[in-house]
């Protein structure tokens, strides 16, 4: 006899569009175990690394402006996603190749496509310019999303 619910696994999809020629998709899986996958392509990005982050806000009518600060229930301070202290939607920096893609596979506890901190309904943003993964003071201001 079974004693607890059986967890489900959650998928989510966030289509990416830029001001530019920026495009792409993300397939969000987030299994039993708690982990969520993210995994998908961003063409039309200049090459190098760009920061990718989930904000606390899904409207992107006014670009970062309106999407808010990082999302980050829980108050902790900026990191890297491997740091235990970060914002939960510090995902680091992707890479794009000379050809402007970067494919994105990364694994995370801290994003959940359920519950209360679910990330669900905020907005995924591909910085211009590489994150410094909370290593460097004043920094993130500069960011603009693409």
């Amino acid at each position: 006899m079974e004693t607890g619910a059986t967890k489900a696994t959650v998928k989510a999809v966030a289509l990416i569009s830029g001001a530019t020629s920026v495009k792409g998709s993300l397939h969000f899986v987030q299994g039993p175990n708690g982990v969520t996958h993210v995994k998908g392509k961003i063409t039309g990005l200049k090459p190098g690394l760009h920061g990718f982050h989930i904000h606390a806000l899904g409207d992107t009518t006014n670009g970062c402006n309106s999407t808010g600060p990082h999302f980050n229930p829980l108050k902790k301070d900026h990191g890297a996603p491997s740091d235990n202290e970060r914002h939960t939607g510090d995902l680091g920096n992707i890479v794009a190749g000379p050809d402007g893609v970067a494919e994105v596979s990364i694994a995370d506890r801290m994003i959940p496509l359920s519950g209360q901190h679910s990330i669900l309904g905020r907005a995924v943003v591909v910085h211009a310019d590489p994150d410094d993964l909370g290593k460097v003071s004043g920094t993130l201001d500069s960011l603009q999303l693409l």
